[in-house]
């Protein structure tokens, strides 16, 4: 998937913020904290999950998702979410 493809969903960009933010949450968690349904968050978090930008880990039934700790991809984003916020808080 192109960098665009990835960046251009505000409810993507709304996930990844959120994660940076405060770590690992599940899926329920996310899709309340941004406003959106269980499936449309689900949707996302798969596909940030096949970029290899998040990680998934299960806990019997509840599945945890947190930025992936050996991906480059991954590392960029949070740098660049990290920067902007600092930015922006000056």
């Amino acid at each position: 998937m192109e960098l665009e493809a990835v960046f251009s969903s505000k409810p993507r960009m709304k996930i990844l913020k959120l994660i940076a933010r405060l770590g690992a949450l599940n899926i329920s968690d996310i899709a309340r904290r941004i406003n959106l349904n269980y499936t449309t968050t689900n949707q996302h978090l798969k596909l940030l999950e096949a970029e290899g930008i998040l990680q998934q880990r299960t806990y019997g039934r509840i599945r945890m998702y947190k930025f992936s700790e050996t991906s480059p991809k991954a590392k960029a984003v949070q740098n660049l979410i990290e920067t902007w916020e600092q930015v922006n808080n000056k």
